[in-house]
């Protein structure tokens, strides 16, 4: 019988930079990550091998981590696709090494968001060559829906609240609310309005490293009569004794997302007793390798799991949802994509989203059909020229 991995070596690699306008505006602690109507863009990549092709997404978020549209794009076309050309597609864990010699990992991953769209795209190639959906391909899917949960990120109570009845009127029945965009105090009547306006469903309260130890000490403990089931990364993510710390003084549960970009990151905050849930982000640990990996620790240390995003167009959301299926996290989680951009490119079989409810793709790899003619009519140049060339290709880089 002949063997349908074998002849799958990398041969093409294509980047492309797509502006999706976003729907509303959103902020975090760390700036604005989208205004309506202005362009958001993401970064795809295209790879073909043995006939098949697999594509993946980076979402540049400078408000949240520090790699760009540019640099994303610059380190894929310079630095990583050169290293995976010519290797065998289904050799993932090969991929990630060679990603680590182009780009030196450092104090902890280098490069996770570039290193992530190709990690995407190569989970996509092999399950497409099998014809199997990526939790298939893992021999792990233990749920067919991921609950979602609404983004809440109004300056005031009055929009906050506003937000909220907007997310109760499509279906979602979970809120998650950025905090330590003001004052200590506006936060809190900003979840205060958000719990007024939705008794008794989850509240997940992230903080994206907005607060010093003793302020995130009193706002938790001003949570607490609110009904709060998360405090998420109160704290910088390179300050784990300060978590621990935190976590010995808060009832609420305390939450770890942008700590945790390796496993190993992981495994400190672990032994440091510095957090009672680890957010699991397909992006920020490199992509599906090593969040799987991350995941499965988690698990096997009794750490509770939570599901997060980067505001992905469709790739992404359904990479997600793979990976939160294959670990059954049914705790509403945090894929906001479609709350905030329509993904143009997926104008075939794509993810399905009803009443506060993604359902997890069935169809080959990621489950997502691209049109590949618009992502050439939508691409731009990255570094500032609408009208240069649309796709990168790696083979005509300098």
């Amino acid at each position: 019988m002949r063997d349908p991995l074998r002849d799958l070596v990398v041969e093409d690699i294509e980047c492309f930079v797509i502006p999706l306008a976003a729907i509303r505006d959103f902020a975090i602690a760390g700036g604005t990550v989208a205004r309506a109507g202005a362009s958001h863009p993401r970064v795809l990549v295209k790879i073909g091998a043995g006939g098949v092709c697999g594509w993946g997404e980076a979402t540049p978020t400078p408000a949240w981590t520090y790699e760009t549209t540019e640099t994303i794009a610059a380190t894929i076309v310079n630095h990583l696709a050169p290293a995976l050309r010519g290797r065998p597609a289904w050799d993932i864990d090969g991929a990630h090494r060679a990603f680590d010699r182009a780009i030196n990992p450092g104090y902890t991953i280098g490069a996770p968001l570039a290193k992530a769209a190709l990690d995407l795209a190569l989970h996509d190639l092999v399950g497409r060559a099998l014809g199997v959906p990526v939790g298939e391909l893992w021999g792990q899917r233990r749920l067919r829906r991921i609950p979602l949960s609404w983004i809440v990120s109004g300056a005031d109570p009055e929009t906050s609240a506003a937000e909220t009845a907007e997310g109760l009127r499509a279906g979602y029945r979970a809120f998650k609310i950025k905090v330590g965009l003001g004052a200590l105090d506006l936060d809190v009547a900003r979840v205060a309005a958000v719990r007024s306006a939705a008794p008794g469903v989850p509240i997940w309260v992230d903080a994206n490293q907005g607060y010093t130890l003793e302020q995130a000490v009193r706002l938790a403990r001003r949570l607490e009569p609110l009904e709060v089931d998360l405090l998420e990364q109160p704290l910088r993510a390179n300050d784990p004794l300060g978590l621990a710390r935190l976590r010995a003084r808060s009832d609420i549960p305390i939450a770890v997302d942008e700590s945790l970009v390796h496993p190993s990151d992981l495994a400190t905050f672990v032994r440091l007793e510095a957090l009672d849930v680890a957010v699991s982000k397909v992006q920020r640990s490199a992509g599906l390798y090593l969040a799987r990996r991350l995941c499965a620790l988690a698990q096997d240390c009794g750490i509770g799991l939570a599901g997060s995003g980067l505001t992905d167009s469709d790739l992404g959301l359904a990479a997600s949802l793979h990976l939160f299926s294959a670990f059954g996290i049914d705790r509403p989680a945090d894929l906001n994509g479609r709350q905030f951009v329509v993904s143009h490119y997926a104008t075939g079989t794509t993810v399905e989203v009803r009443d506060g409810t993604a359902l997890v793709p069935t169809g080959p790899g990621l489950g997502v059909e691209v049109d590949e003619d618009v992502v050439r009519a939508l691409a731009v140049d990255p570094f500032g020229d609408p009208h240069g060339p649309a796709p990168l290709d790696p083979r005509t880089a300098p």
